[in-house]
């Protein structure tokens, strides 16, 4: 009877996802056949099921693309990344995208360790550093159990040394975890509308600082009364704009 009940869940489940496979298939045949609009809307059918991936995003944005709607087609393209970082489809596409967006800036260059510590954390996933640390941990005091259970020089030797690098490499691994943590909480979002004011402070009345136009990407560094976001571009310009004029990503 276990078996049975088991057999059924499975078959429900392949079931449910035999047909949003299908759907995915019947978006990409639309998108195909050169039905932009339409494959949209079935790429979204498919999304509000919580249906997430990256060749999904991915499809979403070249039916933008196709369609010359930048900010979402930016915006698409940066979900993908997102979930596939090392994808070079992914990251052409977006280049291709960002080229027709007005807004061009001088990114300040990033210190070489700096950029080193950022790539380094960027190998693992959060999950993966977060394992690694308690291996390393487990190893570390594996080692040490071994060197006060040792009776020979040597080997008492070579078991501290063990240790002292497990423990070394832990607190790497641990500083390396929580920059990841940190890249992770970074929030981002694209302008959406065609063009809007940046202003220097969070009211209207404030002077415009710059303006900013759809498609650009901007790092959220502070919300202020649910209304305003403080926003920061990759040339270290800031100012606050609605909440209502960005999509977040």
């Amino acid at each position: 009877m276990k078996n049975i009940i088991i057999l059924f869940f499975w078959l429900i489940g392949s079931l449910g996802y035999s047909q949003d496979n299908l759907q995915f298939d019947q978006a990409n045949s639309l998108y195909n056949n050169g039905k932009y609009d339409a494959a949209i809307s079935a790429y979204e059918n498919i999304l509000e099921k919580n249906m997430h991936s990256s060749a999904l995003y991915f499809n979403m944005a070249n039916c933008y693309y196709k369609l010359n709607k930048i900010a979402p087609s930016v915006y698409y393209y940066e979900k993908a990344l997102k979930l596939s970082p090392n994808d070079k489809d992914v990251q052409n596409n977006l280049s291709f995208a960002q080229q027709m967006t007005i807004d061009k800036f001088d990114t300040i260059p990033e210190l070489g360790t700096s950029k080193l510590y950022k790539k380094t954390a960027q190998i693992f996933s959060l999950n993966g550093w977060a394992i690694l640390c308690i291996l390393l941990m487990c190893v570390g005091v594996g080692f040490f159990i071994a060197y006060f259970l040792s009776y020979n020089t040597k080997t008492k030797r070579f078991f501290f040394i063990m240790g002292v690098i497990s423990v070394l490499i832990l607190i790497i691994s641990f500083v390396l975890l929580n920059k990841k943590i940190d890249l992770d909480n970074e929030r981002y979002g694209i302008i959406y509308p065609q063009e809007i004011s940046v202003k220097t402070e969070p009211n209207l009345r404030s002077e415009t600082g710059f303006v900013l136009h759809e498609g650009t990407k901007v790092q959220i560094i502070e919300s202020y009364k649910n209304n305003w976001l403080k926003i920061k571009l990759i040339d270290g310009n800031i100012g606050w704009i609605s909440n209502n004029s960005i999509k977040e990503f």
